[in-house]
Formats: structure tokens, C-alpha cells, sequence
């Protein structure tokens, strides 16, 4: 397969379940794709993304030696939202190495904190901060405090992850 032809192809399910096939268990094709996702136009690390997340969602493994630039990537000014929504789709998903951690806190609570950031991003967010609640009882009270501020602002899907999230702190 070419996988840089397969991503522009088209931009559908079906098309990200072909490429998250084809890469399989093979952490040399994902390492393919990863290189993708990096790139610099934006088109492509948008289209890489998505397969991107069902891969490392498969094979958790896969990412560790990334996750480094990874997070770099994140903090990329003007990011595209889908590099944003599969990249802390992925993360739920994943035991995030200790070193890690403050990173990942930090940028989840500027989503979850930030109004014009997306409605997906924020789901993940809190899904990823609730998880790490469990390593760092100390960010509960700053976790139920933004949920409570941005409450009446926030979208369903925020305030549906958000009532489930508060029921278990």
C-alpha cells in the first residue's frame, strides 16, 4: 500500500479502517504513519490523525516511542481540531508514562478551561484527567471547579462526560 497515497485518497471510515488494517501489528507501518501525521501539510497530518488513533486505540504499544513528539506536536500553534481530537482520543486510551503526566494534565485543563476549543477535545480532556485523578487525587477539586464554570456554557456531549466524570469523584 502507499499510504501517502491511501490518506489523500479520500476522507472516510471506511478509508481509516483500511490503513488501521493495514498496519495491523506492524509498529514499522505505524511508525509510517506516524512520520504522516507529523507532516507538514496540514491536509495529511489531519487525514493521518484519525487512523492514527484506532491504531495506537489497537495496539497501545505502538505510540510509547512517540509520545514525546507526540505532545510537542500538540502544542503546535493553529493546530488543526481533528490533530487535536484524535490525539487526545488516543491518549484516553493509553497508561501515560509518569514523566508524561503534567504535560498531558496541563494541556487538558487548558482545553477543558478554553471556550472556543471543540466540543470532542473537551470530551476527551475530561476523560483523560478523570483517569489521572486516580494517580493525582490533588487535581479532583480544580477538575470539579472548571466543570462547574463552564457548565451552562459547554456543549452536551461536554456536560454528558462531565455528570458521569462527577459521579465517580
Amino acid at each position: 500500500m502507499n499510504l501517502r497515497e491511501t490518506i489523500l485518497a479520500e476522507h472516510s471510515k471506511a478509508n481509516c479502517t483500511k490503513i488501521v488494517k493495514w498496519i495491523g501489528s506492524n509498529q514499522q507501518r505505524f511508525d509510517s504513519l506516524f512520520e504522516l501525521f507529523l507532516h507538514d501539510d496540514p491536509l495529511m497530518a489531519q487525514r493521518a490523525s484519525w487512523p492514527l488513533s484506532y491504531a495506537v486505540i489497537a495496539h497501545p504499544v505502538f505510540i510509547h516511542k512517540h509520545l514525546a513528539r507526540l505532545l510537542k506536536n500538540l502544542k503546535k500553534p493553529k493546530l488543526h481540531d481533528a490533530v487535536k481530537r484524535n490525539t487526545v482520543r488516543l491518549l484516553q486510551e493509553i497508561a501515560i508514562p509518569e514523566r508524561f503526566r503534567g504535560n498531558i494534565m496541563n494541556t487538558c485543563f487548558d482545553y477543558i478551561s478554553s471556550p472556543d476549543e471543540k466540543a470532542a477535545a473537551k470530551a476527551f480532556s475530561l476523560t483523560i484527567l478523570h483517569n489521572l485523578s486516580k494517580q493525582y487525587p490533588e487535581i479532583k477539586q480544580e477538575l470539579k471547579t472548571i466543570i462547574d464554570d463552564r457548565w451552562e456554557y459547554e456543549s452536551a456531549a461536554f456536560r454528558a462526560r462531565a455528570r458521569k466524570i462527577l459521579k465517580e469523584l
